[in-house]
């Protein structure tokens, strides 16, 4: 047999068995993306209209069917309102809107108690209020803010609850917010490895225990795109197209 054919059956029979590089999963499994800072010049996130509209175009690619943008709510830093969230709402384009939705995500700091008593907050789906602590430590106040929470009649959801590191070795807390009537909600990013291998590690623990109830991308910037978009071919994508997320009800 003539050496060129002898090459190209052991080309043939090695491409037989080569492993196929996996299909990308894409995020339609959450359905609604109900974490994100899309709406432009108002926080950290889209700093003006044309990086608001691309960054929804981006995620609308992954994946993503609707969005529920939650600006900060921040007394020093972001002090926004109802009334700047909206206003920053309506400069997108009808399209963008269409697919957009606003809340808020409240920082829970020494001044959130007087803005709960003093104005209706910005909620989602079935009353639901998201809120955050600092990532430095825990909010001394956040069981109290649980509380009246309830009490006033709104759903209180957890942001990112694996990011607040103070908890890594208090994992027995994560249940007793959700006894204290707390949803959690996670951030897709977190499960991709982008915080630390120790935020990937909590994340994971706690959808393997069942007490994630929603997830965000929490996306600011491309580099959030990006990264989403790079998780897209992980191995850990098919077990999280699994879970009961309740995003698709919102």
């Amino acid at each position: 047999m003539w050496p060129g054919i002898v090459f190209l059956k052991h080309k043939m029979f090695q491409n037989l068995f080569r492993k196929k590089p996996a299909a990308p999963i894409d995020f339609s499994f959450v359905h609604t993306d109900m974490h994100s800072h899309v709406l432009p010049g108002i926080d950290d996130g889209a700093g003006d209209v044309e990086t608001a509209v691309q960054l929804i175009g981006s995620l609308q690619e992954l994946g993503f069917r609707k969005f529920i943008a939650t600006p900060h709510v921040l007394s020093d830093l972001y002090p926004n309102t109802p009334e700047t969230i909206e206003r920053a709402w309506q400069l997108l384009p009808e399209q963008e809107r269409s697919l957009c939705r606003y809340a808020a995500e409240y920082m829970v700091d020494y001044s959130f108690g007087d803005l709960l008593q003093s104005a209706p907050l910005l909620g989602f789906g079935k009353n639901y209020v998201l809120i955050e602590m600092s990532y430095v430590a825990a909010s001394a106040n956040i069981r109290n803010v649980i509380f009246d929470l309830k009490v006033k009649g709104y759903q209180p959801v957890l942001a990112h609850p694996e990011r607040y590191g103070f908890y890594h070795q208090r994992y027995s807390v994560y249940r007793d917010f959700i006894n204290s009537g707390c949803m959690l909600q996670v951030n897709l990013l977190s499960l991709s490895g982008y915080y630390g291998k120790q935020i990937k590690a909590v994340a994971q623990q706690l959808l393997d225990d069942r007490l994630i109830d929603f997830a965000g991308t929490d996306c600011h910037h491309e580099r959030h795109v990006a990264a989403l978009r790079a998780m897209q071919f992980s191995g850990e994508m098919k077990q999280l197209s699994g879970y009961p997320f309740g995003n698709a009800e919102l």
